[in-house]
C-alpha cells in the first residue's frame, strides 16, 4: 500500500517544525471544545512502548486550582532566579515571562502511568523509563498538532513535581511529567523567545552530532 502523502507535505512539515514555539503569551480567545477533542485524538496517535499509551492528561478547570499552580510556579521561578551568581543573568531571568498559567485558555497536567494495564509490559521490562519517553512523545505530538491548527503550547517546568502532584491528588503510580498551557498566541515567530530576549541562541546541529 502506498502512503497517500500529498505533494509538498515534506515542506509543510519543515515549516511546522520551524514555527513551533514554546508559547507564554496568549490571547484571551477560548479554544473551541471540538478543537480540544480533535487535539486529544491526534495526541493519541503518538507512538508508545508496547502500545501501552501510558500518558494521562488532566484538564485544570477550577479557577482556585489554576491560581494555586500559578503561585507555586511563581515561587519556584523566584527561587531559580536567585541561584544565578551573575547579576546580569539573574536580572534577565527575572524579566522573562516563563509561564502563561494565568491567561492561557487551557491548562493541562500530564502524567505517565508507571503501571499501565495496556501493553502488558511489552518493551518495558528492562527499561521501564520508556513509558515516560512515550509520554514525552505524546506531548510533542500534541505540540505539533496544536501548532498546525494555530494553537500555541507552552511547557512549564520550573516547579516542584511532588508539590504539583499533591495539589492534583493523582494516583501514586502516576509520575508527573509536565504542566502545559494552551491557547492562541499573541504573536507568531520562527525565532524562539529566549533567543529574541538574549538568553540563548539555537545551536548549530553539528554541535550535537558525533561519530565513532
Amino acid at each position: 500500500m502506498t502512503l497517500p502523502v500529498e505533494t509538498g507535505s515534506a515542506e509543510a512539515l519543515e515549516t511546522l517544525l520551524t514555527w513551533r514555539r514554546d508559547v507564554r503569551h496568549f490571547r484571551a480567545q477560548a479554544i473551541p471544545e471540538d478543537e480540544m477533542e480533535r487535539l486529544f485524538a491526534l495526541t493519541q496517535l503518538a507512538p508508545s512502548v508496547g502500545n501501552a499509551q501510558p500518558w494521562r492528561f488532566l484538564r485544570i478547570r477550577t479557577p482556585a486550582l489554576r491560581a494555586a499552580l500559578a503561585d507555586h510556579v511563581d515561587a519556584a521561578v523566584r527561587k531559580a532566579g536567585a541561584a544565578y551568581d551573575d547579576p546580569a543573568r539573574s536580572a534577565l531571568h527575572a524579566s522573562l515571562k516563563l509561564h502563561g498559567l494565568r491567561d492561557a485558555p487551557e491548562v493541562l497536567a500530564v502524567f505517565s502511568d508507571e503501571a499501565p494495564a495496556a501493553g502488558h509490559g511489552l518493551g518495558a521490562a528492562t527499561m521501564p523509563e520508556t513509558r515516560r519517553y512515550s509520554t514525552v512523545l505524546a506531548i510533542h505530538t500534541m505540540w505539533l498538532a496544536a501548532r498546525s491548527r494555530g494553537i500555541g503550547l507552552g511547557w512549564v517546568s520550573i516547579l516542584e513535581p511532588e508539590g504539583v502532584a499533591a495539589m492534583l491528588d493523582t494516583p501514586p503510580h502516576w509520575h508527573f511529567m509536565a504542566l502545559l498551557c494552551l491557547g492562541y498566541p499573541q504573536a507568531e515567530s520562527d525565532v524562539p523567545e529566549l533567543e529574541r530576549r538574549g538568553w540563548q541562541a539555537r545551536q548549530n546541529w553539528r554541535v550535537h552530532v558525533g561519530e565513532r
